[in-house]
């Protein structure tokens, strides 16, 4: 079997990566899907840590937040992160995959805080470290959280989940003919304008040369086969 190209990985889910084809909230097949696909790649000695976004929690809020205060509605979807890494967290011990959560909002009773030194010991362990709460300071995305945590934990890539598989030249859905792109280089996907992530985390991770590959969590096996350096979805490169 071909060996891993990678020995730590930032796996980076949007929240609506967990709705399926519901209209928000977390739909049980899907995360039992994903969580599946993630032992896959622990199952290869992969050390994965994950960071997750709360838009299928905080779309169901998103009209009453209206008009609120940006750091409220911030710390709001902050929280949402947070219920989702535990219900990730969940969906892994149910299939014998042991993960620990870290906050970086203090909320001790149900997570840790996040701790780096911590956070990496468990990923020697073979644990899954799921962050939550973004990067606890509002104003910031849990795009720019998965690129700081990458980098803290010395990642060697950063895995962007997308409904997509990778980055493409237009809208594929609007734009048939729209060509994905294999490789990119970080200042043609800024120039390009491409919305690989957000500008904050794109400049991080070029900065410190952290590579990124944008796939579809919803095709079966890309997780493992992005890991095992196959030609999945597009990667973005120093």
């Amino acid at each position: 079997m071909t060996a891993p190209a990678y020995k730590r990985i930032l796996l980076k889910l949007s929240g609506e990566a967990l709705m399926g084809e519901d209209s928000y909230g977390i739909n049980r097949t899907t995360i039992e899907r994903i969580v599946t696909e993630i032992k896959e790649v622990v199952d290869l000695g992969i050390e994965v840590g994950v960071v997750i976004g709360g838009g299928n929690i905080f779309r169901g809020v998103a009209p009453a937040a209206a008009g609120m205060d940006r750091a409220t509605a911030d710390y709001m979807g902050m929280m949402a992160t947070v219920m989702n890494a535990l219900a990730l967290q969940d969906a892994m011990r149910q299939i014998g995959l042991v993960s620990r959560v870290q906050s970086a909002l203090n909320i001790e009773q149900v997570a840790e805080p996040y701790i780096r030194g911590k956070a990496i010991r468990y990923l020697e362990e073979g644990r899954v470290v799921i962050f939550g709460a973004g990067t606890g300071n509002p104003f910031f995305t849990t795009d720019t959280a998965a690129a700081l945590r990458g980098m803290e934990i010395n990642a060697d890539i950063v895995l962007k989940a997308t409904k997509v598989d990778g980055i493409y030249s237009d809208d594929p859905k609007t734009h048939p003919n729209a060509m994905r792109y294999k490789t990119l280089t970080f200042d043609e996907a800024i120039i390009k304008n491409l919305k690989v992530m957000d500008a904050t985390a794109l400049t991080l991770c070029r900065d410190q040369k952290l590579p990124i590959c944008v796939f579809s969590i919803l095709k079966q096996g890309a997780l493992k086969r992005v890991v095992l350096g196959e030609d999945e979805g597009t990667s973005v490169l120093p």
